[in-house]
């Protein structure tokens, strides 16, 4: 298909920031059949049908057969009535006048009207979103059963040319001294660069970690025209047309955001916190190797408290330790902790343990879970401990170069046993369940698995210099 030569078209689709430099790239053959689709009739009741539900108007019929309900659209192309059924009172039907012929569609409320997954505020849209539906896939069955063959998204030719104009200004975002030598060509914000100009331009940044992420897409509904990012093609509809990355911004059809690979570039401005984030999500938006308050909170600890006794053992005030965890989500990487602010250490262990027991999946993850605990199980230490190896390659990379560094960590701490009173095995009956969960919630499964939990960590402090 022929790109869209309609400026005011694709316009609308990607940030204006972007669109004195876009080229035609976006299709308009799916736009243009929604605007050809038939427009919805409502055909109305002459008579005040008792028992009519409140959420219903006029349109509404009572019980009527289907041949009845056939004969009152009278074969107008997108006319339609409601009715109760015959032979289920108290179940609703949608007729609905497509194609030379009735659909009828059982039609359900719970506070918004629905025929299938989407959910409208008034039946009007409904049908109007639904002849939509109908009529470009009718018309572009073969069409779309194709979008995905070509897409934009491997080779992003308009963002290519854009790579060298957005790394200028991601790099000036970063050089508070260069805002005032900005001409008025260049005075618009970083923020609005599309998703999809942004990843090309971060792909190709030598300082971003090559950390693999999945996108992390939800149904999404969007206000006037949009064109998917994936295939150009029109997102068609009048509600959740397609899906958004929450922690990228990309924006792609259902159906294309299977072929979209992992190179998902969180934005910052997506992130609203620190803890509680997914750890590959906040490293990816913050550009760095690890989290941040891991790197803080230990260069911390390591700083002033190595010595103190019972090290990870002994807790702080949770209140104190709340402080600091809103200090993270607020500040971020600014965030001071110092011995000025805070000079009892375990309120900074308290923040660090709490951080990795807030992760949504845990450092050692869930996927690898049951075969680090399998692994501990093995008699012959040796034989574990290659195990334990080769169950430490299947974390993702960010969550691996993460345990890498706090194993690097508290094996430092068990250097200082004398001073601090923790070996190994304390720091493993402590890390244990903070740094690994069962997938499935079980009481049962997690007091079980503890002792094979706490040996994992201390395997890993013991031999760190061997297995990372």
């Amino acid at each position: 298909m022929a790109a869209s030569s309609n400026s005011s078209l694709s316009g609308s689709s990607v940030s204006s920031d972007a669109e004195e430099y876009q080229p035609p790239i976006w299709k308009s053959y799916l736009y243009q059949l929604q605007q050809e689709a038939p427009r919805p009739k409502r055909i109305i009741c002459p008579r005040e049908v008792e028992n009519r539900p409140k959420y219903y108007g006029r349109e509404f019929h009572g019980i009527i057969s289907r041949e009845q309900a056939d004969e009152l659209l009278g074969g107008v192309e997108g006319a339609y009535i409601l009715r109760e059924s015959q032979r289920q009172p108290g179940c609703y039907t949608l007729a609905l006048r497509f194609g030379n012929q009735t659909l009828n569609y059982r039609l359900f409320h719970d506070g918004k009207h629905f025929v299938g997954e989407k959910r409208f505020e008034s039946i009007h849209d409904l049908v109007t979103d639904g002849l939509i539906t109908l009529y470009i896939e009718t018309k572009a069955a073969e069409y779309i059963s194709k979008m995905t063959t070509n897409p934009i998204y491997e080779h992003i030719g308009y963002a290519t040319l854009l790579r060298e104009k957005v790394s200028r200004r991601l790099s000036r975002s970063k050089n508070e001294s260069r805002k005032a030598n900005v001409t008025n060509e260049e005075h618009t914000p970083v923020e609005k660069i599309s998703s999809l100009v942004r990843r090309a331009a971060l792909t190709h940044n030598d300082n971003h970690f090559n950390y693999e992420k999945t996108h992390n897409f939800k149904v999404h509904t969007f206000r006037g025209p949009h064109w998917c990012e994936y295939c150009a093609n029109f997102m068609w509809g009048l509600i959740a047309q397609g899906v958004r990355c929450s922690d990228c911004g990309l924006n792609v059809h259902k159906q294309c955001s299977k072929h979209v690979p992992n190179d998902c570039q969180p934005d910052l401005k997506r992130i609203k916190k620190v803890y509680c984030c997914d750890l590959t999500t906040l490293v990816k938006a913050h550009n760095t190797q690890r989290p941040m308050v891991v790197d803080i909170c230990i260069r911390e600890i390591e700083a002033r408290g190595l010595k103190s006794e019972g090290l990870y053992r002994v807790s702080g005030f949770t209140e104190h330790i709340e402080d600091v965890k809103m200090a993270f989500d607020r500040d971020g990487e600014k965030a001071d902790i110092s011995a000025n602010i805070y000079p009892d250490i375990n309120i900074i262990t308290g923040a660090l343990k709490l951080y990795f027991r807030d992760l949504p999946i845990p450092l050692i993850t869930y996927d690898t879970y049951s075969k680090f605990i399998e692994a501990a199980k093995i008699s012959n230490p040796d034989e574990r401990l290659e195990a334990v190896h080769e169950v430490l390659l299947l974390l993702p990379p960010a969550h691996y170069e993460t345990l890498r560094y706090l194993m690097i960590h508290l094996k430092k701490v068990t250097k200082n046993e004398k001073d601090n009173l923790m070996n190994a095995e304390n720091l493993g009956i402590v890390f244990g369940p903070t740094l690994m969960r069962p997938p499935e919630d079980s009481t049962l499964t997690t007091l079980h698995d503890m002792r094979y939990q706490k040996l994992i960590v201390q395997i890993l402090i013991e031999n760190e210099d061997v297995l990372f």
